[in-house]
């Protein structure tokens, strides 16, 4: 196979992968380390944890992980391992920026919240979730251009490889 450089896309994907997998981890509280149930193909808990929140944004860090790795100079990789690598991922990151508000609503302490409501406690205008179901909600804006980034990077590996499957180097 014809050996390529690396598209400069695929090397800035280096800080992205950080700020994406450090995302992840704050939004989802993953543990240092997870495990994984492979009794059987079909146990139980194999079942419950494919969706559990935690460990899809688990395994999306371990992937970012990879990507990470592939994206630093001098690791060889191929082109059908970045663009496989950024398609497994693109399902867990579209879907984090709303399980992140869906496990936010299913551990808030909402006693407490409406308590600070009717005390009338000023909130600090930085930390105020969005007012409007349609007002942005710039953490997540981030998530998505970070997203699309790696998006960026498979066409750039495409383009330098004119499409074909070549070692990146």
């Amino acid at each position: 196979m014809e050996i390529v450089p690396k598209p400069p896309e695929l090397l800035a994907l280096h800080g992205v992968t950080s700020e994406l997998f450090e995302t992840l981890q704050r939004w989802f509280s993953v543990p240092a380390v997870i495990s994984v149930d492979v009794s059987a193909v079909d146990s139980d808990a194999s079942i419950r944890e494919l969706g559990d929140p935690v460990m899809i944004a688990g395994f999306a860090m371990r992937k970012l992980q990879a990507l990470h790795l592939l994206a630093t100079p001098g690791v060889r990789t191929s082109t059908d391992v970045v663009v496989t690598m950024v398609q497994d991922l693109t399902r867990a990151l579209i879907q984090a920026p709303t399980m992140r508000l869906r496990v936010q609503a299913e551990t808030m302490d909402w006693d407490a919240a409406f308590a600070e409501l009717d005390a009338g406690d000023s909130i600090d205008a930085e930390d105020a979730a969005p007012l409007a179901v349609d007002d942005e909600d710039p953490e997540a804006t981030r998530f998505e251009e970070l997203h699309g980034m790696l998006h960026i990077a498979v066409h750039a590996v495409l383009e330098a490889s004119d499409g074909e499957i070549s070692y990146l180097e």
